[in-house]
């Protein structure tokens, strides 16, 4: 199963009873019928069918909206009405457009964003005119009212023909005795002139009409898939947020991620700080007071006090050695990564294989992002997997920063339940990278992070 990094190595590998992990996701469902017996009869069928119906007269009202509301604001251009008018018309294809994304979403099963809001520059009918003709949403919208209606024509013409004719010449054998009936004729003619007449009239030919049937009920539902896939790129393509906006979004997303996790780090480093070494720091200052006051009354007991506060001195700096190296080691800045990581392997609890293959260094804050995430997997390894042994490789694919963290423990990693390591996974996203885990349960666990290069 592959996953990206979950919370098992902070709240434990997967779910756990006395019987062992549990794996509670279900398989897909298994139907008897293969996909192209039941098609006819499923509702997404039916939905697409009800789709297709549906645009044509949306597509009708919406083209004449666009056509004549456009040939009059362009008519008007050559007075002040015509941009007014032309907004207007511009307008009508949002709204338009909304509708055809909740039609979408509840007939396709189409999941559409909104496109990027309107920009006003101040207020007033005049801002709005402006905002309206400058939205790039705005024109698409028109292009799709466009080319949607004769899209939406041809597509209702084929479900009409199809749909209808393959369930009356698969039902062919319960109603042919109609004709004889009430039409006087001896069923369906097929073909007809002056001096000679075919009807489906016999056993034989009335089984292949029935089977004819069959075939065309069996076919239209994926000829209205296709039909409908066609929409889809539409309304997802023209109705839908611009590429250029959702790269925006991404990147504002990306960069609320950089400014969090930037001041999580502040508050780490002051927490640890005000902790630790100030802390030791400021009860060192208090014992060489002490001392200095009993140097003159007590030597020895002066001595003791100075070779404590020794002591003091040396774990202050080890705490602040530490803490250096937690914001950025001076050996990955001097030496790069294959030093920097043997240097944190060397730590771990289980022995640690490091092979580094670069030719040459990435960029410094790709560099340093690549260190900690395997400085973060190995500490959780060390805590949380039960390993008893763990490798980590790097190395470099075209523009793409490759690294992957194995260990033998007891894998069964979960994202569902969120943890630090989802910090670690949206870190990564932050710079474009990805973080995926393979981590069945059992065990081994193979994570695999990629970054970009950039020099």
């Amino acid at each position: 199963m592959t996953t990206q990094y979950g919370s098992q190595y902070g709240q434990g590998y997967g779910s756990y009873s006395g019987t062992g992990f549990h794996d509670e996701e279900r398989g897909p469902r298994r139907h008897r019928l293969p996909a192209g017996l039941r098609a006819p009869f499923e509702a997404r069928s039916w939905k697409e069918l009800a789709y297709v119906l549906l645009s044509l007269p949306i597509s009708i009202t919406l083209f004449c909206w666009a056509v004549t509301m456009v040939s009059l604001g362009a008519g008007l251009l050559v007075t002040f009405l015509g941009i007014p008018v032309l907004a207007g018309a511009l307008a009508g294809c949002r709204g338009f457009g909304a509708l055809e994304r909740v039609r979408a979403r509840g007939l396709l099963g189409l999941e559409v964003g909104e496109p990027e809001p309107l920009v006003m520059k101040g207020r007033g009918p005049l801002a709005w005119t402006g905002a309206v003709l400058k939205s790039g949403a705005s024109w698409r919208a028109l292009l799709y009212a466009g080319l949607q209606f004769p899209w939406a024509v041809f597509s209702f013409v084929v479900a009409m023909v199809l749909w209808p004719m393959g369930w009356s010449l698969l039902t062919y054998p319960l109603w042919y005795w109609i004709f004889p009936t009430w039409a006087g004729q001896g069923g369906i003619q097929l073909y007809g002139d002056e001096h000679h007449q075919i009807f489906l009239d016999n056993p034989f030919e009335i089984t292949v009409t029935a089977l004819a049937g069959l075939v065309i009920t069996l076919a239209t539902p994926w000829i209205l898939r296709a039909l409908t896939t066609v929409d889809r790129v539409l309304v997802h393509g023209l109705l839908g947020p611009s590429q250029l906006s959702a790269r925006v979004v991404e990147l504002e997303s990306d960069r609320g991620v950089v400014v969090d996790t930037a001041a999580a780090d502040l508050r780490r480093i002051e927490r640890d700080l005000h902790d630790g070494a100030q802390a030791r720091l400021v009860a060192l200052a208090m014992d060489l007071g002490l001392a200095k006051e009993k140097l003159t009354e007590d030597p020895q007991a002066a001595a003791r006090m100075v070779d404590e506060a020794h002591g003091e001195v040396k774990t202050a700096l080890q705490e602040l050695r530490d803490l250096a190296r937690g914001i950025h080691p001076a050996v990955l800045t001097d030496r790069g990564l294959d030093a920097a990581l043997s240097s944190v392997a060397s730590r771990c609890t289980v022995p640690v294989q490091v092979d580094v293959d670069l030719t040459e260094r990435p960029a410094a804050a790709i560099e340093g992002i690549a260190y900690f995430t395997v400085c973060e997997l190995l500490q959780n390894i060390s805590k949380h997997s039960g390993a008893r042994s763990a490798s980590v490789d790097v190395w470099r694919v075209e523009d793409r920063l490759m690294l992957q963290v194995m260990d033998d423990g007891v894998g069964g990693a979960d994202v569902s339940a969120g943890s630090g390591l989802a910090g670690l996974a949206e870190r990564l996203d932050a710079v474009d990278g990805i973080l995926v885990v393979d981590s069945p349960a059992g065990g081994p666990t193979r994570v695999t992070a990629e970054l970009p290069w950039r020099r």
